[in-house]
């Protein structure tokens, strides 16, 4: 199976997962916000490494210390991780890991889970 199909899994299972937890806080509807972006965006963009990568660091930045995962989650995101470390230096350059809008464009039609 190809690595990025099985990333899309990850992705999609991933975010089944954090939605079904029972308390959403903010941060974890941005993380699911991001999810979705991700998901949608992967096939189409040019460096799909790059762009997980910076998807696992914003998880790592933003979830920390806010949102408790499940050790089938954790894994989820370990794997994430490392198809991202793919990218080299190209996912870390210049990366805000806490801005949620770099993962966006005006051009979306989707901007949001939650609406």
């Amino acid at each position: 199976m190809n690595n990025q199909v099985t990333v899309k899994e990850n992705i999609h299972t991933l975010y089944n997962s954090l939605m079904a937890h029972p308390d959403k806080s903010n941060a974890l509807l941005d993380i699911t916000d991001v999810l979705l972006q991700v998901y949608l965006k992967i096939d189409t963009v040019k460096n799909p490494e790059a762009l997980v990568n910076r998807l696992a660091n914003y998880i790592y930045s933003v979830g920390f210390g806010k949102i408790h995962l499940i050790k089938d989650e954790e894994y989820l995101l370990i794997d994430l991780g490392a198809f991202g470390q793919r990218a080299g230096w190209n996912g870390v350059y210049r990366g805000d890991y806490t801005a949620k809008a770099d993962f966006f464009s005006y051009a979306d039609p989707h901007k949001y889970a939650r609406n």
